[in-house]
């Protein structure tokens, strides 16, 4: 066989080619192509994954697609539970930065949208609240691009309106910062 570059739709373990799937470590990628390359003597079928925004191609055993976590894009339903845990309270472990940041870093990275979207909740700071660090403004970051990646793909509108979706609903959480501690203070007197 030879490789398989047809603009036909090839489909292998649920997957085709042209559709959008999400790769825990990379996010949002789409299958350009289904092909067969020889790797020391062996016969191997590969997904051909493009990540468009990253200007990265990723090639993927066909066979090893789950093993991986490659996933089908959300349900409509699950983006919509991801963006309500976004209205939830930030919860924030006593713990040492370092340990939390390890926490944050596995839960962007394992491509679970609603683990993402609980990472936005928990690092997202509001106007009125202190500065973050370099390293807290990354992982929150990493984590609102994994996130309007993915809600972009599924309600096929752009990234930019999908921050401004994410961002609305962080807005509707409970209020933060300074501002919500003298409240707090006031309603205690």
């Amino acid at each position: 066989m030879t490789t398989r570059n047809s603009k036909k739709s090839v489909q292998r373990q649920g997957f085709r080619t042209s559709e959008y799937i999400v790769y825990p470590a990379h996010g949002v990628g789409q299958i350009t192509a289904i092909e067969e390359q020889e790797v020391a003597g062996a016969k191997l079928e590969l997904f051909v994954i493009n990540f468009e925004k990253d200007k990265m191609t990723l090639r993927v055993p066909t066979a090893k697609a789950a093993a991986v976590g490659m996933r089908k894009l959300s349900e409509d339903a699950l983006v919509g539970k991801a963006l309500t845990v976004l209205k939830g309270r930030a919860r924030v472990k006593r713990t040492m930065w370092s340990r939390r940041a390890q926490e944050y870093e596995a839960k962007i990275n394992s491509g679970d949208i609603i683990a993402i979207g609980e990472v936005v909740r928990d690092l997202h700071r509001a106007e009125s609240q202190p500065e973050q660090s370099y390293s807290e403004r990354q992982l929150y970051e990493a984590a609102l691009d994994r996130m309007a990646r993915e809600v972009a793909a599924v309600k096929k509108i752009t990234e930019t309106e999908a921050i401004r979706e994410i961002e609305a609903m962080l807005a509707k959480g409970p209020r933060r910062g300074a501002a919500a501690e003298e409240d707090e203070r006031d309603e205690a007197a």
